[in-house]
């Protein structure tokens, strides 16, 4: 007659950790503070950052071209005139206000 024996208890135990480990550690892999998704959710925002700072920069640009065309070196009198008009509310004496 054959008996079997049953397995040892360290072996079991040994087996037991190393799942243990290995599903912690695949875990910690997606969902943990460096894992895929955290990741994804990183490349998102500075795809959004990259998104605002492209209109920063446009709109420093239109600003720099306004301060350049109002400058003593070169004056845009169209914009001088714009901008009298816009912000001391002068008018021409031929023109006619309507509101």
């Amino acid at each position: 007659m054959i008996t079997r024996k049953k397995p040892a208890l360290g072996v079991l135990a040994y087996f037991a950790v190393a799942f243990s480990l290995g599903t912690y550690f695949t875990f910690a892999a997606v969902q943990g503070d460096y894992g895929l998704f955290s990741r994804a959710e990183i490349e998102a925002e500075s795809a959004e950052l990259r998104a605002q700072l492209h209109e920063i920069e446009a709109q420093v640009a239109r600003m720099d071209n306004l301060t350049r065309r109002l400058s003593d070196t070169y004056l845009d009198l169209d914009l001088l005139d714009e901008q009298a008009r816009n912000v001391l509310g002068l008018l021409r004496s031929d023109e006619i206000v309507i509101r």
